[in-house]
């Protein structure tokens, strides 16, 4: 898209594939160079943690401060009250303020792992645009800031356009929401000194307009930058598994299952994923993407281990791929595999296998566990089952837990309560 950047920050940023579009890319070369930056990215308070969908624009703040500048992780408490349109085909439900604050305290957890907190120069902050936007006056808004953004540019925002062709329309609540998030990016450039601000590709439009707006009202230069929007060789969706969002935090989804997720990983997207998700030196990266055959395996183990890591730290990572390791390379059934608890009266009568595997979380429906038993997929104690009719009691303990598996790679521990 434009010449290799000279400041350390961009050139990285360029050569992992975190940059898809960029206001004046020259122009915050040079500003990169000249001195530190503050940069941002807003997280509304939808849930209690974000997922890894929410990573590339995790990594990217971490990759920020690694090269010495500042980032700026903003709280959308005001925002969430409406709700982003992009990317949504329907209107999200409101929260209540409760929900919101609860929300952005699980959220902060997701950050610490990453990113440095605190006060010194490169120390990111966390402000909350709820501090400003629940003090604004609506007609103060609207002559202030609504007479710079033009109605028929808005409407060629995707996240507008997206919407307004399907069946469930934008509110106009949801419509302001572009609006709102320019004034954010004024009032951190104004309170913070922030410069830059970042975001998905979806977020292009709204981007450009705080840009717009900050050079309209205090006549100052700040700059925009898009990532690409991440999906699997595949087609899918980054951040979903089977079994749904892949959590950032381990009372949501257990370090193994994340190590697990990114053990899966398509063969086309390991190198991708190792530069984007990971902090492995680039030359080091393109040894590793160049493996074929079944060393390739060895990659996606690294990269599982290393994404692990930094999410859930050291002890958890290497504890994770050694229950892999036992598990799938000595059939084991390591005591650090995930675990659940049924009665041990539940037990000593006999509880189906179907019903089992949806207590256990290897199946979402009792037809789901019956197909998974039909095609050789369900294992008790590493020996298959094909029988639909199967009940599972004491007498299938191994010392004390009954070893139950999905396929080859997903497995739990069934232990008497």
């Amino acid at each position: 898209m434009f010449a290799m950047p000279a400041s350390p920050f961009l050139h990285e940023a360029v050569a992992r594939g975190f940059v898809f579009q960029c206001t004046d890319a020259d122009a915050l070369d040079s500003a990169l160079l000249a001195g530190k930056v503050s940069g941002y990215i807003g997280f509304d308070c939808t849930a209690d943690s974000l997922h890894v969908g929410s990573l590339v624009q995790i990594m990217l703040l971490r990759l920020m401060q690694r090269h010495g500048h500042r980032p700026v992780v903003l709280m959308g408490g005001g925002t969430t009250r409406i709700g982003d349109p992009s990317g949504r085909d329907e209107v999200r439900l409101p929260l209540t303020d409760a929900q919101i604050a609860a929300n952005m305290a699980g959220i902060r957890r997701c950050f610490d792992p990453f990113i440095r907190f605190g006060d010194g120069p490169s120390d990111a902050l966390m402000p909350n645009n709820a501090d400003w936007l629940d003090r604004l006056g609506y007609i103060e808004l609207l002559r202030e800031v609504g007479a710079h953004f033009s109605i028929n540019r808005m409407m060629s925002f995707d996240s507008v356009r997206s919407r307004l062709e399907r069946e469930q329309g934008l509110t106009f609540l949801e419509f302001n929401y572009s609006i709102l998030q320019s004034y954010d990016f004024r009032e951190l450039h104004r309170r913070h000194g922030v410069a830059l601000q970042m975001g998905g590709s979806d977020q292009w439009g709204n981007i450009v307009s705080g840009v717009d707006l900050v050079r309209r009202t205090d006549a100052r230069t700040v700059f925009g930058l898009t990532t690409p929007l991440i999906a699997t060789s595949s087609g899918a969706k980054m951040g979903k598994s089977a079994k749904g969002a892949v959590w950032l935090v381990a009372d949501r989804l257990p370090a193994y299952e994340y190590w697990q997720f990114w053990r899966n990983t398509e063969d086309g997207d390991v190198g991708r994923f190792l530069r984007m998700f990971t902090d492995i030196p680039l030359i080091e990266i393109a040894r590793l993407e160049a493996l074929g055959g079944s060393e390739i395996n060895e990659a996606k183990k690294i990269l599982a281990t290393e994404a692990t890591r930094l999410a859930h730290g050291d002890a958890a990572a290497e504890a994770a791929a050694e229950t892999a390791r036992r598990t799938f390379e000595h059939g084991e059934a390591a005591e650090s595999l995930p675990s659940i608890s049924v009665s041990r009266a539940d037990l000593s009568e006999g509880i189906t296998l179907v019903r089992l595997l949806v207590l256990a979380g290897l199946a979402a429906s009792n037809g789901e566990a019956r197909r998974l038993i039909k095609g050789g997929g369900a294992r008790v104690n590493d020996m298959a089952v094909g029988d639909e009719a199967r009940v599972v009691g004491l007498d299938d303990m191994r010392g004390d837990a009954i070893k139950l598996s999905a396929g080859r790679k997903q497995h739990r521990l069934v232990r008497a309560a």
